[in-house]
């Protein structure tokens, strides 16, 4: 690890919050804190507040929250090391010495950035010269304009075998430094190692410092064996761990343009010229873990565009199965499919910016994609045919590891199938069910072409009068009497008791905002209207009343700011959703003491919940591929611990009323 605690923690204390929140953002004075507007969305009231104590920054309007190097991350777009560096530059800090095996790494792969900027220069001058005049034709017929030339360090590899090699060589660059960055072939088999790249159009691939890491060649013969040539992996070139323009995307996408993935160099080149500058392209491979990552970093719904033919519609799917796993709150993909036949590259030039334009507008979400490769060429009319779609889709939803999103895939999906196979009006009975085609409102996904939009399955399903249908999601009723029953509505809307309490204890002691702020902010919740809930007591804190010495103040000012807000209804719920009185801390009037040790047990609990929920998640998931003794005991031994959380729970409620100590304290 290159910094350590010791120096982050040496980094905060020699810059405070408000020095450099203050290079962005003009600050005034407010009491023991600093005020102004949000550097992250527009606003005319301020409601980012900065605290130099605590050593944090929270806006209030976005609800983003941090320390110093959090805020350049967020603001400048930069990775954690480039922040920290960027920090320790501000703050005349020096960083940390590197072990002498890392220094030789890092001056090694310096040398190498140096052989690989040397080959992008030579490559750039050879397009230049005559004899880069065919390659200069080619660029000319794909609308790349000189001035885009220089931009993207385009360049030519000759097809002299040896061209690269000897200029090199000439400036001092050995033989293994060229084979070892991929440039030169070589190998036991190889007495007299060759250039890689010959005859070739060059694109080189840079990392998110701008350096040249890796080289992409287009052949300009059409009887060569690969159109496209890689570099192959090297010190400083993994394939599936870079993207294309990644450094120009990654700062458009953070000042607000779309990140929009394609297929190859080309593409992205007319996409950026067209300006879409927040453009990539994966390497050679289809989109890989690491890149969807990278992407995710980026943006929180990047587009994939694909190619309008059958081979971009399987490369959607199979994306489409790759990120399903991967999936977290506010973290998807959208799917644009081209006209058949064209590429984004034949679009721009055909149709120019707005042709391209509308394709992402019709830009379909990760579970349309899904629904539609279902329903796709399939015969729903048994009710074994329908029963199998329902297991494949919950098989998807399975695959989904965060629990939440996966909740949510499962109502959305299960919505699709009750709408799909609702009985028709007139037919009575369900009759209906039998007479599904996908022809009638389950089209599979297609490119748009000949002036139609684009489709996908789940767009466009008639709407069913008659029997009410049974709802979806984690509660099943079993008749629709018990459906639209009261318990049932009571029971999938109700926020979980320990969320409640939590919340409670905010709403009647919002004095414990001062201290516990940055935890109130980063807790998991569960529910929804939890979210909701929060966000309205974090932006009644932000007011004046948070000021005031007098508890009982603060708590009255509290729940007024939140009726205000429109929060009554969510504050209902709450109270309905705590089972019990006897939770002595969350209640008004507690002692302060018997606050702070409540609260402190309710966080705690919670965190713990949700740390078991996801190893109880892992265990089943390993359990379920591998059926050995030790999963299955790993599992029992999860479950038990939560038993013994919800015991623990349960001895924290009993701890009330009855056992004297409120009447004590208070």
């Amino acid at each position: 690890m290159r910094f350590t605690p010791q120096f982050l923690d040496e980094l905060r204390a020699r810059l405070s919050v408000s020095e450099v929140v203050g290079k962005r953002v003009k600050l005034k004075k407010a009491g023991r804190e600093w005020k102004g507007l949000s550097p992250f969305q527009q606003e005319k009231t301020p409601s980012f507040y900065v605290n130099d104590q605590k050593g944090f920054y929270h806006d209030f309007s976005s609800g983003k929250h941090g320390d110093i190097i959090a805020f350049v991350m967020e603001t400048d777009g930069l990775p954690f090391a480039e922040a920290v560096e960027r920090l320790a530059s501000m703050a005349g800090l020096p960083l940390p010495a590197v072990t002498p095996d890392a220094a030789r790494q890092e001056q090694r792969r310096r040398s190498l950035h140096d052989v690989m900027d040397l080959a992008a220069k030579f490559f750039a001058e050879t397009l230049a010269s005559r004899v880069g005049a065919k390659a200069r034709g080619y660029l000319a017929d794909r609308a790349i304009s000189p001035a885009t030339q220089l931009q993207f360090r385009l360049g030519y590899a000759s097809p002299d075998r040896f061209a690269l090699k000897e200029h090199l060589g000439k400036l001092g660059v050995s033989v293994d430094d060229m084979v070892e960055t991929g440039l030169l072939v070589g190998g036991n088999d190889i007495p007299v190692p060759y250039d890689r790249f010959r005859d070739r159009v060059m694109f080189p691939i840079t990392d998110l410092r701008g350096r040249v890491i890796a080289f992409g060649g287009r052949a300009l013969e059409k009887d060569v064996p690969a159109k496209y040539l890689n570099s192959p992996e090297t010190p400083l070139f993994h394939k599936g761990d870079n993207l294309y323009n990644h450094q120009t995307a990654r700062a458009a996408a953070h000042n607000g343009s779309a990140l929009i993935v394609v297929e190859g160099y080309v593409d992205v080149i007319a996409m950026v010229t067209a300006g879409f500058a927040g453009s990539v392209a994966p390497l050679g491979t289809a989109l890989t873990e690491n890149q969807l990552a990278l992407l995710w970093k980026m943006a929180d719904e990047p587009i994939l565009c694909f190619d309008g033919d059958r081979a971009g519609q399987k490369a959607a799917y199979r994306a489409a199965d790759l990120a399903l796993p991967f999936l977290a709150p506010g973290k998807s993909l959208r799917f644009a499919l081209l006209p058949e036949g064209q590429d984004p590259d034949d679009l721009v030039r055909s149709g120019g910016r707005g042709a391209m334009e509308e394709v992402i507008a019709a830009a379909r979400p990760l579970a349309d994609v899904l629904w539609s490769r279902e329903l796709e060429g399939g015969n729903f009319a048994t009710p074994e045919r329908r029963a199998a779609l329902e297991a494949r889709i919950k098989e998807l939803s399975n695959g989904i590891r965060d629990e939440v999103v996966r909740r949510y895939y499962r109502q959305d999906l299960a919505e699709r199938l009750q709408r799909t196979f609702a009985p028709e009006t007139g037919r009575g009975g369900y009759a209906g069910r039998g007479n599904f085609r996908p022809g009638q409102g389950g089209r599979p996904f297609q490119p748009r072409g000949g002036g139609q939009a684009n489709r996908f399955g789940g767009q466009g399903f008639r709407g069913a009068s008659g029997p009410t249908p049974l709802p979806s999601g984690p509660y099943q009723a079993a008749s629709p009497q018990l459906a639209t029953s009261p318990i049932m509505k009571g029971q999938r809307s109700a926020i979980s008791r320990r969320e409640a309490l939590i919340l409670q204890c905010l709403i009647n002691h919002p004095w414990l905002l001062h201290e516990h702020l940055e935890e109130v902010a980063a807790l998991e919740l569960a529910h929804p209207e939890a979210h909701k809930l929060r966000a309205g007591i974090i932006a009644a804190f932000a007011n004046d009343h948070h000021h005031s010495p007098d508890p009982g103040e603060q708590a009255e000012k509290m729940r007024a700011d939140i009726e205000k807000g429109g929060f009554s209804q969510l504050l209902q719920r709450v109270e309905n959703g705590i089972t019990t009185q006897a939770v002595w801390g969350a209640r008004e009037g507690a002692a302060r003491d018997d606050v702070l040790s409540t609260w402190h047990q309710l966080v705690a609990l919670h965190r713990q919940w949700h740390s078991l929920l996801r190893e109880l998640k892992d265990a089943e998931l390993a359990l379920g591929e591998d059926p050995s003794e030790a999963n299955l005991a790993w599992l029992r031994d999860v479950k038990a611990r939560i038993g013994e959380v919800d015991g623990t729970e349960a001895l924290i409620e009993g701890f009330g009323e009855l056992s004297g100590r409120l009447q004590k304290s208070v």
